[in-house]
C-alpha cells in the first residue's frame, strides 16, 4: 500500500522534518520501559532502510545513547520522540504518529508485553484492579529529572489529539495532579516547550522523554510513562479520538470523544 510513495513527517515544532520512500514495514507497538519512559505511554514505529529516509531538516535533532544496542533520536525543542536506530543495522525506526497525513499501514505486532503499564492492556480492556501505591516515583530515562507525588494515579486519560500524536510518537496516556505536591529531586535537565495552544510541555533535554503538561488555564497532568513502578490508575477514556493515526483501532471497550 506504501509502495513508492513518499511519506513525509516531522517533530511538533518543525525543527527536525524528514521524508521516507516507500514500502514501510508495517507498526510495532513497543511496551519495554524505555519507550514507555521516553514517550510517556509507549511507542509505536514503523521502519525504513537508511538508503530511503532523507533528513529535510535536522537542526534540532538529538541523539541519547539508550543503550548499547541503540539509540534515540528527539527534538530538543519540543521534545518530539521521532527516532530509534539499532547499532550496527542499516535501518531507523520512524515514530508513527510522526508522520504528517495517513499512513497506510496497520499495527502488526506488540513487543516486550510484558513490561506494559499496570494502568492498561496492549490489546483488549484495561485491568479491573491494580495495586494502589501512597506514592508515585517519576523519572525520565536518564534519571536526570525525578520527582515523586502523591498516589494513585487515579483515572487515566488517553488524548489522540495531532499535537499528543507527534510529541508522544504514538498518543499520550497521562493523570491529573496537583502540580504543588510535586517533590523534584532533580531537574538540572528539564526543558519546557510552549504548544500553539497555549499550554506547556515538560522533557528532558538530554533523553526526551516526556513528563508532564501545562494547560494554558492551569490545569496540570504527568505523563503516566514517567511512573516507575505501578500507577494505581486505569484507563478511563479516550479523547481526540477524530484525529486519531490511521494505523491503530481503539479495542479497549472505553468511551470516546471526538475532541475533548
Amino acid at each position: 500500500m506504501t509502495e513508492g510513495h513518499v511519506h513525509s513527517g516531522s517533530c511538533l515544532c518543525g525543527g527536525v522534518r524528514f521524508e521516507a520512500d516507500g514500502p514501510l514495514r508495517d507498526v510495532w507497538a513497543c511496551h519495554c520501559g524505555q519507550c514507555r519512559r521516553t514517550s510517556g505511554h509507549y511507542w509505536a514505529a514503523t521502519s525504513v532502510p537508511l538508503e530511503r529516509l532523507r533528513l529535510v531538516a535536522d537542526d534540532t535533532l538529538t541523539w541519547f545513547d539508550s543503550s548499547a544496542a541503540a539509540r534515540r533520536g528527539f527534538c530538543r525543542r519540543c521534545g518530539a520522540s521521532l527516532f530509534w536506530k539499532p547499532a550496527g543495522e542499516e535501518r531507523l525506526a520512524i515514530a508513527a504518529g510522526a508522520f504528517d497525513g495517513p499512513t497506510g499501514l496497520g499495527t502488526a505486532r506488540h513487543i516486550h508485553t510484558g513490561d506494559a503499564g499496570d494502568y492498561y492492556r496492549p490489546e483488549g480492556p484495561p485491568p479491573d484492579t491494580v495495586a494502589a501505591p501512597s506514592r508515585l516515583d517519576c523519572a525520565c530515562l536518564c534519571g536526570a529529572c525525578a520527582f515523586e507525588l502523591p498516589g494513585a494515579a487515579g483515572a487515566i486519560t488517553a488524548c489522540h489529539c495531532r499535537q499528543c500524536r507527534k510529541l508522544s510518537g504514538h498518543y499520550s496516556a497521562s493523570f491529573d495532579a496537583d502540580e504543588s505536591r510535586l517533590d523534584w529531586h532533580r531537574r538540572d535537565t528539564l526543558a519546557e516547550y510552549r504548544t500553539p495552544g497555549g499550554g506547556r510541555r515538560g522533557f528532558c533535554s538530554r533523553c526526551g522523554s516526556s513528563l508532564w503538561f501545562r494547560s494554558a488555564a492551569g490545569e496540570f497532568s504527568v505523563e503516566a510513562g514517567a511512573v516507575l513502578g505501578p500507577t494505581g490508575g486505569r484507563l478511563t477514556n479516550h479523547i481526540f479520538v477524530a484525529s486519531k493515526g490511521d494505523y491503530y483501532l481503539i479495542d479497549d471497550g472505553l468511551p470516546q470523544s471526538g475532541a475533548w
